[in-house]
């Protein structure tokens, strides 16, 4: 059996005791519930006396003020949001844990969503967040610019691994990576790279692909691009096909995800790495040095990131200064699934 809260209208077991009211505290305290009212949400507009006595009895009712009921008067949640592209990537791990750390620093919450790489669904989870939190910062985001732009206009936006005029973003500098990459690769004889692309609504994927082709392009090197792609574990397996078809030597993939997923299936179908092919990742998740052989990929601060987002956020939520660009960059890191070129343009299965 259960019994219905007069003020609330919500059903509770006859074991559960019900919610305090303003009227209970104001039966407590002696006074009108709307003076109450004004005591708990409007502090200075009754007497410091009132409000402390009145403070007094909601503490001894147990009497907590409803955050939901408080936003409703003050526009103030206390929650900003986070928007993921796809919350099982192990890449975003590091950024959340960053986001984190500020959020609750500044006495935020913080509202965590992803999008699973569904722009529509993406639209709709950032339209609910909006409703919820004083702010919202969306990492890599599929949306269109004039989508990001209408949001914007609700509530403030930041976003990770994509730029939007007008618009705070962090994106960390990829060029001084894939330079040395594609340096690394040069150096060590080959003469074509592929460039293994993520989802064709990726700005990033687009950045990286053009900067991959431009610093190829100076050392001579010959240069493709295979994609678009799912930026999973399947999506790289699934380039293999197309990597071999290409002719080239060496890969470098739109995320560490799709690396991993080219190294298995170049095991599966007897193709040596790195004797046959070369393979560089992109972002340096956990799992890189966990693999046969262990990737060698361009790392990236998303830690960092994470924490300047959120430092950007709730700068413009406070109606403070604009900061300034961010200083965040990438950087090699070499391990054992590049090295010297043993084939020229045909790979097939390693003999010994």
């Amino acid at each position: 059996m259960s019994e219905e809260d007069a003020d609330s209208g919500v059903l509770l077991p006859h074991n559960r005791k019900q919610p305090v009211s303003i009227y209970d505290i104001a039966k407590e305290a002696g006074v009108s519930p709307s003076t109450v009212s004004r005591a708990l949400s409007k502090p200075g507009r009754v007497s410091a006396k009132t409000e402390k006595h009145i403070r007094d009895a909601a503490a001894a009712l147990g009497y907590s003020i409803n955050p939901l009921a408080r936003a409703l008067l003050t526009g103030r949640t206390g929650t900003l949001g986070l928007l993921l592209s796809d919350i099982t990537n192990p890449v975003y791990f590091d950024l959340v844990r960053g986001a984190g750390r500020v959020v609750s620093a500044e006495g935020y919450t913080l509202v965590l969503a992803e999008s699973q790489e569904l722009p529509g669904l993406e639209a709709q989870t950032a339209e609910r967040l909006l409703s919820l939190v004083e702010g919202l910062v969306l990492v890599g985001t599929r949306l269109k610019e004039e989508e990001i732009l209408r949001l914007a206009e609700r509530k403030p936006v930041v976003l990770v691994n994509r730029e939007v005029p007008s618009l705070p973003h962090v994106v960390p500098d990829i060029t001084p990576g894939i330079r040395d990459a594609i340096a690394h690769l040069a150096s060590s004889g080959h003469q074509s790279v592929a460039f293994l692309s993520g989802p064709a609504t990726s700005w990033m994927s687009a950045w990286r692909w053009e900067t991959v082709m431009t610093e190829a392009l100076q050392r001579g090197m010959n240069v493709v691009e295979i994609g678009p792609g799912s930026p999973t574990h399947e999506g790289g397996a699934e380039g293999l096909r197309r990597v071999l078809a290409s002719g080239v030597t060496a890969v470098l993939t739109y995320n560490d995800l799709m690396a991993i997923g080219l190294l298995t299936a170049c095991q599966e179908a007897g193709i040596a790495v790195p004797e046959d092919l070369s393979v560089v990742g992109f972002d340096d998740i956990f799992a890189c040095d966990f693999t046969s052989p262990p990737l060698t990929t361009i790392r990236t601060p998303l830690g960092s990131a994470g924490e300047d987002a959120f430092r950007r956020l709730i700068a413009t939520v406070k109606g403070l200064e604009e900061q300034g660009p961010s200083d965040l960059t990438t950087e090699l890191v070499i391990r054992k699934s590049t090295s010297y070129r043993r084939q020229i343009g045909q790979l097939g299965p390693h003999s010994p």
